[in-house]
């Protein structure tokens, strides 16, 4: 037996490939199509790939024995919907079977009346350029007509478990390993301006958030989406009006973040308030551990006392008793 025909007697496990193969870790779609009939169907998948810039090809495959192969066939369009980090219940019903996945899913008709998600990181609209066999599955291949980038933070597939992305920690360069010339630079600013309350409390804010907003837009909320949550659990502002100042933001950025959130079914507008649903109750309260958790890694060197002591400097600023 020579090394070839060895090589092909070796038997793979299934299972053992599906595992490693799960070190490599994707991002989250759906595809969906609908054929002349008006039958819509979508898969969740993670085999989403990028083919070609000139001309725009993508490509994804699926299952032969998937049910909505049929369908993705006939449609002479396809959308690929890469999931934000907010959307694991969508990618958790359009992964079942046997049931109406686009019941309470909101989308709107693309090319080819292509059903297209809200919400999604990005969308690409494909014209169906060619399928091609490829073992047991169906390699598809499409031509990219229109795209959508919204930059919400995607959802991630890790070894067989959601996750949602994250900067590198290397990323975060140490003061020592500065630059001869940023250093002259910062000796500037030192003596009466490192005294100075205004210039501290901005530079310290810029440190803050710099850390804590890549985890809070990790879950796939933007910054007014995520404190519009916050702020409607927290019942410190009593009508829309208020709103305003307490998320810190212009009313009409308050105005869509709404929008996008009602259609999320995490909030309802009552009139003159919006109230969160049960499930915008749960997500505030995720939020919250987001928030709360960085909060603690940020104040471990101090103690219990020093912590109060500054956050009561920082309501007195700003005017909470």
């Amino acid at each position: 037996m020579n090394s070839l025909q060895a090589m092909d007697a070796i038997s793979i496990d299934p299972l053992q490939f599906r595992r490693a193969l799960g070190n490599f870790a994707t991002g989250v779609t759906i595809i969906t199509a609908q054929n002349e009939s008006g039958e819509k169907v979508g898969v969740t998948a993670n085999s989403f790939n990028s083919v070609s810039l000139d001309p725009p090809l993508i490509l994804w495959s699926i299952d032969k024995k998937s049910s909505s192969f049929s369908v993705f066939e006939q449609a002479s369009h396809f959308a690929v919907n890469i999931l934000s980090a907010s959307q694991i219940e969508l990618s958790n019903t359009f992964a079942r079977r046997n049931i109406d996945k686009f019941a309470n899913a909101r989308f709107q008709p693309g090319a080819g009346m292509v059903p297209v998600l809200e919400n999604c990181s990005a969308v690409f609209e494909c014209e169906r350029h060619q399928i091609v066999e490829g073992g047991d599955h169906w390699i598809i291949i499409g031509k990219v007509v229109n795209f959508y980038d919204e930059g919400r933070s995607p959802l991630v597939y890790h070894q067989g478990a959601y996750s949602s992305v994250m900067p590198h920690p290397s990323l975060d360069i140490p003061q020592d390993h500065m630059t001869a010339g940023q250093e002259d630079a910062d000796n500037i600013y030192r003596g009466r301006l490192y005294d100075n309350a205004c210039y501290l409390m901005s530079r310290a804010i810029k440190a803050y958030q710099k850390t804590y907003i890549p985890k809070q837009c990790a879950s796939g909320f933007r910054t007014s989406e995520a404190r519009l949550l916050l702020v409607l659990a927290s019942e410190t502002a009593s009508c829309k009006e208020e709103l305003s100042r307490d998320v810190a933001m212009p009313m009409l950025e308050i105005e869509r973040a709404s929008e996008i959130l009602q259609k999320q079914g995490l909030l309802l507008d009552q009139g003159d308030f919006f109230e969160l649903t049960e499930k915008g109750l749960e997500t505030a309260q995720w939020l919250f551990e987001i928030a709360d958790s960085h909060q603690n890694e940020v104040f471990k060197n101090y103690s219990e006392q020093e912590k109060e002591t500054f956050i009561k400097i920082l309501k007195d600023l700003v005017g909470l008793k």
